[in-house]
């Protein structure tokens, strides 16, 4: 119970977790040879197609509350005329990204967990190797680069429509005039706001593909062994995509 040990060892433990995971992920995205074309294509419906209804409907719900909010607080300044600027900037650079990472884990992360956790159980993964088949090159490597091409994708299509919900309640219930609040967005927002949001996808699906593929093929044996597994990949996903935001906006605007 010497509490300089167990710090020691809860360091260490998390310090191999992390290099374990990094060294997953590093093998997942280059082992390329065979690439298996019609799996990747598949998984690019599968977290990207897939996943446009719950983000951009999240997007635009976002993009709504956040003109009224912005339009309310900033009345109280006298400075309600930087809703479009506001709207815009936020939804390009933390909205669209982290709300439409998030969404993505809640609805990807599980759904590889579940499924490779699956084939753990029902020793469809030992085939694979009985079959000669990498397992990393079959199920992690098409999941890893779907996502990381794909999320950015949505973040993008996320982008766009919460800046039109924030124009549709900007112009239909704040008063604001159609064309002055879409010439306020583009005057307002810069390239390198749309280009670090997208960005911040490519780390968040890498994230999401990752803790799915995680922990889907280190799932434990039985029914609660695949739901404990599910589990714990939204939830590392979550924690992850919110960590690694912090840490980018660090590097992109500081």
């Amino acid at each position: 119970m010497n509490p300089v040990r167990l710090t020691g060892r809860a360091a260490l433990s998390l310090t191999r977790g992390i290099g374990a995971v990094a060294l997953f992920a590093g093998r997942g995205l280059f082992r390329l040879r065979p690439f298996y074309g019609r799996a990747f294509a598949g998984q690019l419906v599968q977290i990207g197609w897939l996943s446009l209804p719950v983000v951009g409907l999240t997007a635009l719900f976002t993009g709504a509350a956040l003109a009224l909010q912005i339009h309310s607080g900033g009345a109280r300044f006298q400075a309600s005329d930087v809703v479009p600027a506001i709207v815009a900037i936020g939804m390009a650079r933390e909205l669209g990204p982290v709300l439409g990472g998030l969404m993505v884990a809640a609805r990807v992360a599980s759904s590889i967990a579940a499924e490779i956790g699956t084939m753990k159980v029902t020793e469809q993964i030992d085939a694979l190797v009985t079959l000669s088949t990498d397992p990393m090159r079959w199920l992690v490597t098409p999941r890893l680069w779907a996502a990381v091409v794909t999320v950015p994708v949505l973040v993008g299509v996320g982008d766009i429509i919460g800046i039109l919900g924030g124009w549709m309640v900007g112009t239909q219930s704040l008063g604001f005039n159609s064309a002055a609040y879409l010439e306020n967005t583009k005057a307002y927002l810069e390239t390198w706001d749309v280009m670090s949001g997208l960005l911040k996808g490519a780390v968040f699906g890498l994230i999401v593909a990752v803790c799915g593929c995680w922990f889907g093929i280190h799932s434990g044996r039985g029914a609660a062994g695949v739901g404990r597994a599910t589990k714990s990949a939204v939830v590392a996903a979550a924690v992850g995509i919110l960590a690694a935001n912090f840490v980018l906006t660090g590097l992109f605007f500081e």
